[in-house]
């Protein structure tokens, strides 16, 4: 990326040799997102982050879609850039349905099929959850919609780059991704549009972006996101999967074994290989994020707590969790630089963190 920061400064939509330079390398970066998951350079469009791309799939589906029917279903544990957006346009004239979940945050393909209607025309059902990592049955959802004609988008910003992903053999219609959610940089993302669909923009201008996302496009980080896409290619050709996906059963099972009271929260088979969260009983998670922060671990919590709200997680209420329970999550993830020894660490760390703030906590008998 630091070339064209400081050196390589051309428009992309110059035809000089500098603008030239920019648009080759925006293309290369256009290629190896496409690549990542199966589709063509030309379905491809970036935008500014996963909530753009949400917003620009989701609105500009529906705005297209206005004269065939104002209908549109997602699910109850979507992220916010999904939520927010379909809970706006409800009240800018659609009608709006949230799917719930079972315990697992998992969407059933039935109940996708019975809220289906004569004027539905719009599905966006998440592919991995960012907050308990349940993998949806992506390629099932989308089949329903299909054969019902309901467009189908999903939010794959926490899937993209983890997991193998074909989106010439899903039925997909449209999938958000970001970046930085695969080892790119924060303020890029992308939004895979099937060939043949046509959304109305959000920004209008010069057309940029084949006329989806106007404005000049951010190329330093483009070209940010091109170099991460082929690295995840690499990591996922490379048996990395199957790696952390032992690493975090490792971290799950220790914490199973070692603190009492204490549950996985989501899918445990059907789960991002990173994605590693728990309840634990008794004591709320902020509490634990500071003391997990001081010890040199980080982590987040599906407490609202640290942004301010009374509200625990959205997501973990729509599981079935009352509130008490839910303020005790915590998020961890893994990555590519993660290993045994870190493992250890927070299994050596994390019960004897929970064991102090038991003895502090007013909720245990």
């Amino acid at each position: 990326m630091l070339p064209y920061f400081t050196q390589k400064m051309g428009n992309p939509n110059s035809i000089h040799a500098w603008g030239r330079e920019a648009k080759t390398a925006m293309q290369e970066a256009r290629n190896s997102v496409a690549a990542l998951i199966g589709a063509s350079p030309r379905e491809i469009v970036f935008t500014g982050s996963g909530s753009a791309s949400d917003n620009l799939a989701i609105k500009g589906a529906a705005w297209a879609m206005k004269n065939k029917g104002r209908h549109i279903i997602t699910s109850a544990v979507e992220h916010h850039a999904v939520l927010h957006t379909v809970e706006w346009l409800g009240k800018n004239g659609y009608e709006t349905t949230f799917l719930p979940v079972d315990e697992t945050g998992t969407v059933h393909p039935e109940t996708l099929e019975r809220a289906i209607r004569g004027d539905t025309i719009l599905a966006s059902i998440m592919f991995g959850n960012n907050e308990v990592g349940t993998i949806n049955p992506i390629a099932r959802l989308g089949e329903i919609c299909r054969n019902r004609g309901v467009l189908f988008h999903t939010d794959a910003v926490q899937a993209a780059g983890h997991i193998p992903i074909n989106a010439g053999e899903l039925p997909v219609d449209m999938m958000s991704m970001s970046a930085h959610k695969m080892y790119g940089p924060k303020g890029a993302g992308a939004l895979y549009i099937r060939k043949g669909l046509k959304l109305v923009p959000l920004i209008h201008g010069g057309g940029q972006e084949f006329g989806i996302n106007s404005g000049t496009e951010n190329i330093p980080n483009i070209i940010g996101f091109g170099a991460a896409a082929r690295l995840a290619q690499k990591l996922t050709d490379s048996g990395e999967i199957e790696r952390v996906s032992r690493l975090r059963d490792k971290l799950l099972d220790g914490i199973l074994e070692r603190i009492p009271e204490t549950f996985v929260t989501g899918h445990r088979a059907e789960r991002l290989p990173y994605h590693a969260s728990v309840c634990v009983r008794f004591i709320e998670g902020e509490g634990m994020l500071l003391m997990m922060d001081s010890a040199g671990i980080a982590v987040s919590s599906g407490s609202a707590c640290t942004s301010g709200s009374l509200d625990p997680s959205h997501v973990l209420l729509a599981m079935g969790l009352n509130h008490e329970t839910a303020h005790g999550s915590v998020r961890m993830t893994l990555g590519k630089d993660t290993v045994e020894e870190d493992i250890d660490y927070v299994l050596e760390k994390f019960p004897q963190i929970v064991e102090t703030l038991r003895r502090m906590s007013p909720y245990k008998a």
